[in-house]
């Protein structure tokens, strides 16, 4: 039997004057939220990734004079090291070099590499050029330009 007072209902507690007093919370606005950040994050994810392809033999640059004799360093693919067309092991490079330019630290070197040769093989190279004084050094690569 329910009672009437007044006109009111009988609350949950059932006092006569109580109200419904719901303990949940809204959500929608927090979800709205969520999917707003969500679709932000899947948006610029791609974009802080770096995934270029490089093929660094080929060159569209313009190519530069050069000298009447110019000196080469060469790293062939089972990474032996010429100089000019003597190739020599690794630890006569600077030796050699040095006989190659007499001694002037300050001439260009012009290193080529071939293609199967790593960065880091390359980078050595041009470490130990580098340790040895020779600090003016050009990269050679194909001429890129149709």
């Amino acid at each position: 039997m329910a009672a009437k007072l007044g006109g009111s209902k009988l609350g949950s507690r059932g006092g006569p004057d109580d109200l419904d007093v719901t303990h949940e919370i809204n959500v929608t606005p927090f979800i709205d939220v969520m999917l707003v950040l969500l679709i932000i994050f899947m948006v610029a994810a791609p974009l802080a990734t770096v995934d270029i392809g490089v093929e660094l033999p080929a060159t569209a640059a313009e190519p530069q004079r050069r000298p009447d004799k110019p000196t080469f360093v060469t790293v062939k693919a089972d990474l032996a090291v010429a100089v000019g067309e003597d190739t020599m092991a690794r630890d006569g490079l600077v030796a050699a070099l040095d006989a190659a330019t007499k001694g002037r630290k300050d001439e260009r070197i012009y290193l080529r590499a071939d293609k199967a040769v790593s960065y880091g093989d390359l980078m050595e190279v041009m470490n130990t050029l580098r340790n040895a004084g020779y600090l003016k050094v050009a990269l050679v690569g194909l001429d890129g330009r149709s």
